[in-house]
């Protein structure tokens, strides 16, 4: 629990505690019942490779014999040992047990793309000059991005502070407790790696670090403390720090940039991690101030694009500015020389929707210029530099090859579509907007391949005590049969759209049971989980069962982030996309990627079959409409 060092800021959390709600414990689902739920989500996969209806009963009823025998035999067995444990566990048998480990930590790959989110935010309109004016004479650094930056961090360490003192969002309701707890869960915090499986680092109130935050410019490191200062009292020591940094280029001073090292494969990482730290002490002191930091803001010294796909590349990381981050970093603020500004952070403390909440404050209020005056720099700042020899660089040398291949690799892109959003798919359609959203992915992805997918949506477990997330399997018997009706010529829009309102509650049936508790995916991890060596299941090792969690259409949606260019997260498949969407009131806004290495993907190509399966959803449902008018026109 985080307490303030404020005497009558904690006399006033325990008075609000006493008000608070109680979280219940996540709950084991019935065996039984998620083996149903499996062999329901089977359907539409082994509809596909069936030849003929007799081939898919045949196939269905193995499946449903394994289930059957799991369910009286091992599977039993493995429930009641999952039940144990989660009495032996303080909060749920998922997050004290499995969640983060399998989840995130044993991951190797690198984490750019293919773990951290990103967040391009909209330009600050409180901004007295244009942006071309603001990059004029392309300087490296300029005194508007200092000056978002700072703001930006200030807003930002009010949201916290307001979270702690319970100002916002109290513990009164269950979604109060959720943020209070996942919000801290993002500051001072980092992914440590270490060979196999990595950790998180402990946040330690008493570490000098722990009010402070690591500025990154032109891949050197700075600690600045941050707590209980003004917006202009940050800028003005970001700006002692670029002046810095901008004299040691002038003297020729070489940078080894060992940030680099932390966008390299995670097993890569941890022995060159190991070895910095063993060159010397100083290196260790470093790292855990790093780790120990509330975020780390990352000043580039290099202009992103105008465009706003260019804006979100730039974010998410390119080769140009790779070396001025730390992949590590649950929350990394990034600012360009023209004020140009967005996030980006490592998945595993939190999800995503948690720092785009944050995010979102820091940029509702645009740049106070009343708030900056001529303040000298405090001199509290510090570098943190490293010790290296010349096989770290050599390592930073290598890990700047692969991490250019791995970004120039990544096809990010943003989708606006602005013919309609939310208001009119509950008010006209009289659907719910994110089930419908999702029936569109799924049209998008077949009129693009030809085949079905394996689908995930992220489904928050919030009213739970540590909750973290379960899977919507998006792929089922009605969305294939929505699909398949679209593409059939011979079908009628009064077909289709009965369809359709099936598949859309369907999908909405089972985005109820993953929030509250119901959900398959986290069970049967679990379930696998228990077995002990030797011991087998034929339902566990059928191919179909690793299959129908090859999640090639990845998607989440975000209930926060009007306020931002464009939002991203990778592809969990080299042949797949990873999609984060907004509904507006007016508009839905799609962060897409892809890889260009794939010859059966394409991000242009997506955005365009979403585009037009928007577009066809549409006016069915005003068929739909039509039919109606007729039919009461003639009563």
């Amino acid at each position: 629990m985080f307490t303030s060092r404020n005497g009558k800021l904690k006399r006033t959390w325990t008075k609000r505690m006493s008000t608070s709600v109680k979280l219940p414990r996540l709950p084991i689902p019935e065996l039984r019942t998620t083996l149903d739920r499996y062999l329901k989500s089977l359907e539409p996969l082994l509809l596909e490779e069936a030849d003929s209806a007799t081939a898919y009963e045949s196939a269905y009823t193995l499946r449903a014999k394994w289930a059957d025998e799991f369910n009286t035999g091992l599977g039993r067995t493995c429930q009641e040992r999952l039940k144990a444990l989660d009495r032996a566990s303080p909060h749920n048998w998922l997050d004290d047990n499995f969640w983060m480990k399998k989840a995130y930590m044993e991951w190797r790959s690198p984490l750019p793309v293919n773990s951290n989110w990103w967040l391009a935010f909209q330009d600050d309109t409180q901004l007295p000059i244009s942006e071309s004016e603001r990059v004029k004479d392309s300087p490296r650094y300029t005194h508007w991005q200092i000056q978002r930056a700072a703001w930006i961090l200030h807003r930002i360490l009010e949201f916290r502070s307001k979270i702690e003192s319970q100002e916002i969002h109290p513990d009164t309701t269950r979604t109060g407790i959720w943020l209070r707890e996942s919000t801290f869960k993002m500051f001072n915090v980092s992914r440590v790696p270490q060979v196999g499986c990595d950790i998180l680092s402990l946040p330690d109130s008493s570490h000098p670090a722990a009010s402070s935050v690591v500025v990154t410019a032109n891949g050197w490191f700075y600690g600045l403390p941050v707590i209980s200062r003004s917006p202009a009292a940050i800028a003005a020591d970001m700006t002692a720090i670029v002046h810095d940094v901008e004299q040691r280029i002038s003297s020729g001073e070489k940078l080894v940039p060992v940030g680099i090292l932390s966008s390299s494969n995670r097993d890569t990482w941890a022995a060159n991690l190991a070895h910095l730290l063993a060159l010397s002490p100083s290196n260790e002191e470093t790292h855990e101030y790093i780790s120990q930091s509330l975020l780390v803001v990352s000043l580039d010294h290099t202009l992103a694009p105008l465009t706003i796909d260019g804006h979100l590349q730039s974010i998410r990381s390119t080769t140009a500015n790779a070396s001025n981050r730390w992949f590590d970093k649950a929350f990394s603020l990034i600012v360009d020389p023209a004020a140009r500004a967005g996030a980006m952070g490592e998945h595993s403390p939190c999800d995503a929707l948690v720092p785009s909440i944050v995010a979102e404050y820091g940029i509702v209020e645009g740049l106070d210029a009343a708030q900056f005056g001529n303040t000298q720099s405090s001199k509290e700042w510090r570098r943190l530099d490293w010790v290296t020899d010349d096989y770290i660089s050599n390592q930073c040398t290598q890990a700047q090859e692969d991490a250019e291949v791995l970004m120039e690799n990544s096809d990010d892109r943003v989708l606006w579509f602005s013919e309609y959003g939310a208001d009119w798919i509950k008010g006209v359609a009289k659907q719910g907007a994110d089930a419908y959203i999702q029936m569109a992915l799924q049209l998008a992805w077949y009129r693009t391949r030809g085949v079905f997918t394996a689908t995930y949506e992220t489904a928050l477990t919030r009213m739970f005590n540590k909750g973290r997330t379960e899977t919507i399997r998006t792929l089922t018997r009605d969305s294939r049969a929505f699909v398949l009706a679209m593409v059939d010529s011979k079908e009628t829009d009064e077909q289709r759209l009965t369809t359709l309102r099936r598949a859309i509650q369907t999908h909405t049936s089972l985005t109820r049971e993953a929030a509250t508790g119901r959900g398959i995916d986290r069970h049967l991890m679990g379930l696998r989980l228990m077995l002990k060596p030797g011991e087998t299941s034929l339902l566990l090792e059928d191919p179909l069962f690793a299959r129908s969690a090859e999640w090639k259409l990845s998607t989440s949606g975000l209930s926060a982030g009007h306020l931002f260019r464009g939002t991203g997260f990778g592809a969990g498949f080299e042949d797949g996309y990873g999609i984060n969407y907004l509904a507006g009131p007016d508009g839905i806004k799609f962060g897409i990627e892809s890889k260009f290495s794939s010859p059966h993907t394409s991000t242009e190509g997506f955005q365009n079959a979403v585009v037009g399966a928007l577009r066809d959803m549409q006016r069915i449902c005003l068929s739909g409409h039509a039919m109606v008018g007729e039919v009461s026109s003639h009563l």
